[in-house]
This record gives C-alpha cells, structure tokens and sequence, in this order.
C-alpha cells in the first residue's frame, strides 16, 4: 500500500508546472500524490506532466467537461488497480470533481468540493453536492469495512470546519466555505467516527496548519490562511498516520500554486 500520501489543488497544472511543480515533484517522496483544480484536458494534463511521467509517475484523470475548469488526477509510483471517475451522481459525473483509484487493500480518492458563493445558485450548487457526496462516503465505509479494506479521501474541500482552520474566522461567518451549515456537515462525516481528518488528529491544539492563502495582500506573508486541504481516512488507516505536514513554500515568490502540499505518512 501507498504510505506517504500528498494532496494539492494545483490552481492551473499547466500554469503551476511553468512555476516549479515538476520540480517539487521530483523530490517528493510521496507514493501517490492527488492533484485539484488541474484545469486540463486527459491529454494536457500528460503532456504537462510527461518529464514525470517518463521518470516512472503513473496518472489517473477525470478532465473536466467545462473548458478551463476543475479537473482531479491521481499520481502514483506504480499504476492502480482500478479507477472510478464521479460518486454516481449523474449530475456530477464529468465535472472532473472527484476520482478515486485501488492500490492494494487501499482507496485514495482525490476531491474538489465546489467552492460556492452564499445566496447564489452556486451554493445551492455546493450544497447538493455536499448532500450527494456524503451518502457516497457512507457506502463508501461500509464497503471498505465489510472487504477489509481501508480509504483516504484527500483533496481540496473549500471548508474550514472550525475556528482554529481560519485565521479570520470573524470575518468571514457568512461567506461560503465557513458557513454553519458547512461546517456542520463536516461535524456530520466526522462525528459518527467513520471518518477521521488525519491532520487535525495528529495536530490537535494548534491554529491551522493552514494549506491556502489569498495571492491578494499579505495573506501568505502573514499566515492569513484556511486550512480546507483534508485528508479524511477510515479508521483502520487513520491509527497508522504517524505524521502529517504542509509543505508551505519557504517565501512568497516560490509559491506554484495559491495552495500548499499536504502530506501524511502512515506505518
């Protein structure tokens, strides 16, 4: 099975390539690394990725059906099992939202929640994703327990579940993404103990660690950031996540994407 386990909303494949993803990749020590927001078609996305490709790197894709939008990958050191695109909602099938791949007893699946925008159709939107996605983890989890088999969901969720996972928390109460009713399905994946977000497992007490900061200001400079980059791991496999990092770029300017690499290694 994968045991160090990375996930990054790239902002633009093409885009973070050009600023030094191909570069990081090459040191990352990751078995699989899940990708968001690749804004590239199947084909874009390989030739974008080839030097990594031809280095031994293996992809799953779903491009997405809206040009320049979305778009989830799966990299891994060695080609998975099987791979499903979409949750079965047709609605959400070729939006390039979510993929997930088979590597031994384990799942990983690589997500890009909707972002949203309060009072628009866009979280009406969100919100019928959310309700849609979260009956898939159910049958998710109970699949994986009745086989033996463990899943890891990684990827971009655009919400911050609690206070300590925003720096302005105040400040944004009412804006999608730190919305009671966001938050408290969140409660809801978590509460029942069929899902552990790993990183706040391993790091209980403690503000963040952020994984995303506006390009606008000095949100970066300052460490105003969300933390909305999740790992949310069955049980079985949550126990064996021994240490969780961002891989936060040392200064502003060597920053490929608005977002930072979460990685967790497991025993």
């Amino acid at each position: 099975m994968p045991h160090i386990i990375t996930t990054v909303n790239v902002n633009g494949v093409r885009a973070a390539a050009r600023k030094g993803l191909l570069e990081w990749l090459t040191g990352s020590q990751a078995d699989v690394v899940c990708l968001q927001e690749t804004r590239a078609t199947d084909v874009q996305l390989r030739d974008t990725l080839a030097v990594a490709l031809d280095a031994g790197w293996h992809v799953a894709s779903a491009e997405p059906s809206a040009k320049g939008r979305n778009g989830v990958a799966v990299l891994s050191r060695r080609p998975a099992d099987a791979v499903r695109i979409g949750f079965g909602d047709d609605e959400f099938t070729d939006t390039g939202r979510y993929i997930e791949a088979d590597f031994a007893a384990v799942t990983v699946g690589s997500l890009y929640l909707p972002t949203g925008e309060a009072e628009t159709p866009k979280q009406e939107q969100k919100e019928r994703f959310m309700a849609s996605f979260a009956a898939h983890l159910a049958r998710s989890a109970e699949a994986a327990q009745a086989a033996g088999r463990d899943v890891l969901v990684c990827g971009d969720w655009n919400i911050a579940h609690t206070e300590r996972d925003i720096k302005n928390w105040k400040g944004n109460l009412k804006k999608s993404g730190f919305l009671p009713r966001e938050r408290s399905w969140v409660d809801s994946l978590l509460s029942e103990g069929t899902w552990v977000d790993v990183v706040r497992k391993l790091h209980p007490d403690v503000d963040g660690p952020y994984s995303w900061w506006s390009y606008r200001g000095k949100a970066f400079d300052t460490d105003a950031g969300w933390r909305i980059d999740y790992h949310l791991a069955t049980p079985g496999l949550a126990v064996r996540a021994k240490d969780a990092r961002v891989e936060r770029a040392a200064t502003y300017a060597e920053r490929w994407s608005d977002h930072a690499p979460v990685t967790v290694q497991f025993r």
